[in-house]
Formats: C-alpha cells, sequence, structure tokens
C-alpha cells in the first residue's frame, strides 16, 4: 500500500472549525477520526496520512463536502544509495 498526507483547508472562524471537526469526528471511520488539526495555533487545516491503494481511495475516506478541496499528496522515503546514484547521475 501507498502512503498520503491528506490537507483539508477549512474557514478561519471559530464556530467553522467546530462544525468541521464534528464533521469529521462523525464519519466513524478511524483514518478520519484520527486527524491533526491545526486551528489552535491559526492553521486552519487538517491533516491525516494513511496507507491506502491509491490517490481515489484516500480521498473517498474523507467527508463528501471536503473530497473536492483536499490536497493528496503521495508520501515516500529515500535511501542514500538512491539518493547517492542520483546525485552521480547528475555530476556527469
Amino acid at each position: 500500500m501507498a502512503r498520503f498526507l491528506i490537507e483539508v483547508p477549512h474557514e478561519e472562524e471559530e464556530v467553522a472549525c467546530a462544525r468541521v471537526v464534528e464533521i469529521f469526528l462523525k464519519t466513524g471511520s478511524h483514518f478520519v477520526t484520527h486527524t491533526d488539526w491545526g486551528c489552535l495555533d491559526g492553521e486552519h487545516k487538517a491533516w491525516l496520512i494513511m496507507e491506502v491503494d491509491n490517490k481515489e481511495e484516500a480521498r473517498r475516506i474523507l467527508p463528501p463536502a471536503f473530497r473536492s478541496q483536499a490536497k493528496i499528496v503521495s508520501l515516500n522515503k529515500f535511501s542514500m544509495e538512491e539518493i547517492d546514484g542520483i546525485l552521480r547521475h547528475h555530476r556527469h
């Protein structure tokens, strides 16, 4: 499975934050109920990391009202060997 970082922005007003959080918590999805929020630090976004097969599956896990505005980024890790190979390739 692939790993994805999902970022979902929302409006800044306190009541808007509360409504978004309520929607996420009421979905019942394990992924969505364990969302991290930046609201208390003035960053009105939700973040989730999930392991699913593809971006569309990740999008479908979100509450429908937030799917279109979500930014979904495929995550990966690099080994030193991979980086060494890339750097060697670009030195020539």
